[in-house]
């Protein structure tokens, strides 16, 4: 992995916003609905900038995920970076699982996404790593095994503290439910750096905890702080994930929130 100093994390903590601009109410479109600018690829087992058999792809507005393309999944993970990395914010969007997921898929991998905030960035990714350190806002749909409800965060490479006790639970629940294929769900979460983040579904707060951090007992968050990287994580890149079941995204927005 590339050893990122000190100053190259705080640059990456400065938030911009896409050229396409923004709407009212100050929020900001992070897909353009044509394409993939303004966010990069990296697929398990595939080097940075390899969209695998058009994994990511857009269509009539929408991204979608889709694995037609594949012969086997084989463990081949992917997730769709935002460019640039935030700190305090409000990210909006909306979800739809559909389909069917690949055969060889774990039997938790299917009916199974998510967005994966305070995300390290995709030039620290190594070539075998299938999931960045992050914190994820899972997306569940009926029929999951991962879960009863969607919602939920999973800590890849992270710890979290829940009112004022530190948690280190892979899989912590929400109080959501989990919604039917093919019909799409509204997803928020309100960032605010390393304080506080709070997840929303259909405009209902399900959960929300404090204090994301690096876990020293995993080897990829060993990296990032041997590299310079902070315990206490305050921004991050956003990062849409591909984990072998068929997900569509659209109307993904941003904005920004005072320090």
């Amino acid at each position: 992995m590339k050893k990122l100093c000190a100053s190259m994390w705080a640059a990456l903590a400065l938030a911009a916003v896409p050229a396409w601009g923004a709407d009212d109410g100050g929020w900001h479109s992070l897909f353009n609905g044509r394409d993939l600018s303004g966010w990069t690829v990296k697929i398990n087992k595939h080097p940075l900038g390899d969209n695998h058999a058009n994994t990511f792809r857009v269509e009539d507005g929408i991204l979608k995920v889709g694995y037609d393309g594949y012969g086997k999944f084989e463990e081949r993970f992917g997730h769709l970076y935002s460019n640039l990395a935030y700190s305090h914010y409000v990210l909006r969007l909306e979800y739809r699982i559909t389909g069917t997921a690949m055969a060889d898929a774990p039997p938790w991998a299917k009916l199974n996404s998510g967005v994966m905030i305070h995300a390290q960035s995709p030039l620290t990714i190594g070539l075998n790593q299938a999931w960045p350190v992050s914190m994820e806002f899972q997306f569940l749909s009926v029929g999951a095994s991962a879960g009863r409800q969607t919602g939920n965060v999973v800590t890849p490479g992270t710890n979290l503290e829940i009112d004022g006790k530190l948690r280190t639970d892979h899989i912590i629940d929400s109080t959501s439910k989990l919604f039917p294929v093919d019909e799409w769900v509204a997803v928020e979460v309100e960032v605010h750096g390393n304080d506080e983040v709070i997840h929303r579904i259909n405009g209902a707060e399900v959960l929300r905890y404090q204090r994301p951090q690096l876990d020293p007992k995993d080897d990829s968050a060993k990296a990032l702080l041997a590299a310079g990287a902070p315990l206490q994580l305050s921004f991050g890149h956003i990062a849409l994930q591909a984990e072998s079941q068929p997900v569509w995204f659209r109307n993904i927005r941003i904005r920004p929130l005072p320090r």
